[in-house]
């Protein structure tokens, strides 16, 4: 073995280990140095990106790590990377055949008792901190599958049979992370050494099937708070007509018809604002020439839909081709903008029932509560995909503050 470096904390064990090995026992464990790369730059971005702790905002440590690293290295990681994504079963072959006993034991003696277990701990060190990001990454999924499912619950059976791919509701995301979440604890998080990560309490505590009602409602809140926060970046008044409808179902005695006028008035301002009619319609001529119940006529002037408004917003004005696939021909809004437009416009709908049939009771409230959980989950999923558009008049600075 070559003599020892001064290791980088912010980098891969198992690169700094491998690194100091002669080239030719290298070779013969049958590790490359793009393997080598494509470790260190993993491992070293997973580190930044967790580094909650860091005054810097993810943005400038993930930079940091890219110049750190150079662009040779970047693009050779990257490459070795996205390979083992493509390549599944030489990926799971490798791993196999490194985690067998035949492997292990020839490691063994090429490497001695000693720098075996250095390699051993490298592995075990660096599979943590990878799997700590996986399971925040899998875990932040969580609040859109709840934002998703809450909206979806707005649309009525027929509104979902117009959807070009309706089978998509029957997929039940807030349980399939749930699940995906509870056996990745079991299956990896609990067989390393987590202790070596910057992984909290939290972390290590598994998602049970039977805490999900709890899990979702507390994750709810924050679909709230994000929808509230994106809302506020585009005008703090729309954020007042939310807490105004909550507070009518809250305490007025008139609280179901005032929460639904504050809510449709939400809805219609947002569209307002955010696109003038004469926009929508050149966006529609631009974009969805030949998308149907995009416009109608009015006092002999055509006139948008609201479900084309709803489209306009949730896409920013952006152009909405895409490259067709097996389950997409890339004609007409996609599939998460499609249903979202028709969220807010089924929402609406459902609200102006509300607006003239005002019994009171609380079967209305628990069912207005309901329609604004879906418009918040809207709302969010709407503002946040919107990133990758671009709205006529506003600067890119302006899009992503």
């Amino acid at each position: 073995m070559q003599d020892p470096v001064v290791g980088d904390e912010r980098r891969s064990r198992i690169a700094e280990f491998v690194r100091r090995l002669d080239p030719e026992i290298r070779a013969a464990l049958h590790i490359d140095d793009a393997a080598v790369v494509g470790a260190d730059l993993l491992v070293s971005l997973c580190r930044a990106l967790m580094d909650t702790d860091s005054p810097q905002p993810w943005q400038d440590r993930l930079e940091a790590i890219l110049d750190e690293f150079g662009i040779a290295d970047v693009e050779r990681g990257i490459a070795y990377t996205l390979s083992q994504i493509q390549d599944k079963d030489q990926a799971i072959s490798w791993l196999n055949s490194f985690k067998g006993t035949n492997y292990q034991l020839f490691a063994l003696r090429l490497l001695g008792a000693a720098d075996f277990r250095r390699l051993v701990g490298a592995v075990k060190e660096d599979s943590a901190v990878v799997a700590l990001a996986a399971r925040r990454g899998l875990r932040a999924l969580m609040p859109f599958a709840v934002a998703w499912s809450d909206a979806v619950s707005n649309m009525t059976e027929n509104q979902r049979k117009a959807v070009s791919q309706p089978d998509i509701f029957s997929l039940e995301l807030v349980q399939l992370i749930a699940r995906a979440d509870e056996a990745f604890g079991e299956k990896i998080i609990s067989t390393l050494p987590m202790q070596l990560t910057v992984a909290t309490a939290d972390d290590l505590v598994g998602w049970r099937p039977d805490d999900l009602t709890q899990i979702v409602t507390s994750i709810r809140s924050r679909v709230v708070e994000s929808s509230a926060k994106r809302l506020e970046r585009e005008n703090s008044q729309l954020v007042r007509k939310i807490r105004g409808a909550k507070d009518a179902l809250t305490h007025s005695e008139d609280g179901i018809s005032q929460a639904a006028n504050s809510l449709i008035e939400l809805i219609d301002r947002i569209m307002r604002e955010s696109f003038s009619k004469e926009e929508v319609l050149a966006w529609i001529e631009a974009n969805l020439p030949d998308e149907p119940l995009l416009t109608h006529e009015k006092d002999g002037s055509v006139l948008p839909t609201k479900r084309a408004e709803a489209l306009c917003f949730v896409y920013r004005g952006g152009p909405t081709a895409r490259e067709a696939n097996e389950h997409d021909n890339g004609w007409g809004p996609s599939l998460i903008h499609d249903v979202l437009a028709r969220v807010i416009v089924a929402t609406r709908t459902s609200l102006q029932k509300f607006k003239h049939d005002d019994e009171g009771t609380q079967e209305e409230k628990d069912r207005l509560f309901s329609l604004l959980s879906g418009l918040e989950g809207a709302l969010l999923l709407g503002l946040s995909i919107s990133q990758i558009g671009t709205t006529p008049g506003r600067s890119h600075d302006e899009l992503e503050a």
